[in-house]
């Protein structure tokens, strides 16, 4: 009994040592590779050439040009604000031209801080903060918040490939002096 499955186990064990590795480099060859991340932060290139386009974004709210802003992006570029999603750099140019319309920009600024700049693979991302100023029907409008982009190359220069604007909610109203709680 013993040399009737000395045969069969040895068989099985020539046939695993050969399937084995074939199975395991067919799953590799399925699966993307890992692509590891850099850390840019601490390269003063890397840092320059984001903070300048960056600070083109400024220049271009600061100066309430929506074509300027639009050409910052991508041709199939996203922006991703609290009111919704433009895609495209004709969508992002309209909107900018029609909210510069409505509330004029005074002072713009993207650059304030910048917590992280990453690259995988050909694209970088990074995240920050942005405050503004802008001129309402009623005065001045101080807004800040978190900002997160995504970089690419776009005909030799870095673009914004997706920005998202997220706004910190303005703060609540302080009650009036002469209101009492028994009378609200």
């Amino acid at each position: 009994m013993k040399k009737r499955l000395v045969v069969p186990l040895l068989g099985l064990a020539v046939c695993s040592a050969f399937l084995l590795p074939a199975f395991a480099k067919q799953k590799d060859a399925t699966e993307p590779p890992i692509v590891q991340q850099r850390d840019l932060l601490g390269s003063v290139k890397a840092t320059g050439e984001f903070g300048d386009l960056h600070r083109k974004l400024d220049e271009a709210y600061d100066k309430n040009d929506a074509a300027a802003v639009a050409a910052l992006f991508t041709e199939d570029g996203l922006f991703v604000t609290p009111d919704g999603m433009l895609s495209g750099r004709q969508e992002i140019a309209a909107r900018h031209a029609e909210t510069f319309q409505r509330s004029p920009i005074i002072d713009f600024n993207c650059s304030r801080e910048r917590r992280h700049l990453d690259a995988i693979d050909n694209a970088v991302w990074s995240a920050g903060q942005w405050a503004s100023t802008s001129q309402s029907q009623t005065g001045p409008v101080f807004a800040w918040g978190c900002w997160t982009a995504i970089y690419v190359r776009e005909g030799g220069a870095w673009k914004f490939r997706m920005l998202t604007l997220s706004e910190h909610p303005p703060p609540a109203a302080a009650p009036s002096p002469t209101t009492t709680p028994s009378s609200q």
